[in-house]
């Protein structure tokens, strides 16, 4: 894998028009469902968000914290497509206290987040809300300080842009760890779970939290993702059907 954490997004384009990325909330009914050219489109919106909003080179840090999700997915893939090294806890969670100088470049939470993790929340030059609700709804309410991510990410095209190529040894996560050492880490992943190419894996998100179980591990593969938020157990069956389900994780 040329790291699947590097970001080439013209890597999401092949067979653009089959299913890559599709995404269930059992609580809510949510069925969205995303092929190669639309999750490449969402990442190189948020990668033009980044790069030119908030003006951000390769080696700015931003927090990611939101759980797995397919606009989770879209950010991530943006953020390391324009060379961004990113957080996926808040600090409380990664064990650290809070420090001036562990102010953030750009920092994107759920509504639900930030409203049970205020007191965590790193500080950020720009800052982002997500609703997760479904159809990309806006949130009712956007808190002072922060933007509707949906909002801006439509100002931008959805055409893959200018790729400059972050480096295999360069940081893609803010704890250190480059590009190269999550592409050997997802590779690894993917193959103690016996993941292959043109598998169709249906993942409990609840079960998977960490984007590399959920996100890169199965994209290393070649495989296509069912996620599933909530997930019902009773309808399970149905769904492996209907979905051409290969692997349940």
């Amino acid at each position: 894998m040329q790291s699947t954490a590097n970001a080439d997004l013209s890597v999401l384009l092949t067979g653009a028009d089959r299913p890559l990325l599709t995404y269930y909330d059992d609580a809510t009914g949510e069925r969205t469902e995303l092929s190669a050219t639309d999750l490449g489109g969402w990442a190189a919106r948020t990668a033009s968000l980044l790069r030119e909003d908030c003006g951000l080179a390769p080696g700015a840090h931003a927090g990611v914290l939101l759980p797995p999700h397919w606009q989770t997915a879209a950010v991530l893939l943006g953020a390391w497509s324009a060379g961004i090294a990113v957080s996926f806890r808040s600090w409380a969670r990664a064990g650290l206290q809070p420090a001036p100088e562990r102010t953030l470049d750009a920092v994107f939470v759920s509504r639900a987040r930030l409203d049970s993790w205020l007191e965590e929340v790193p500080p950020a030059r720009h800052r982002y809300v997500l609703s997760l609700a479904p159809d990309g709804e806006r949130p009712d309410d956007v808190p002072a300080g922060y933007l509707d991510f949906i909002t801006e990410a439509l100002r931008h095209p959805d055409d893959v842009p200018a790729y400059v190529p972050a480096g295999q040894h360069d940081a893609a996560s803010t704890d250190g760890t480059s590009y190269a050492q999550w592409g050997e880490i997802a590779q690894s992943i993917a193959a103690s779970l016996d993941l292959r190419a043109g598998d169709r894996v249906l993942i409990d998100a609840s079960q998977r939290e960490e984007p590399v179980g959920w996100l890169l591990a199965p994209l290393s593969a070649g495989a296509s993702i069912v996620l599933c938020a909530n997930l019902d157990r009773d309808v399970l069956d149905d769904r492996i059907a209907a979905e051409g389900v290969t692997r349940v994780l």
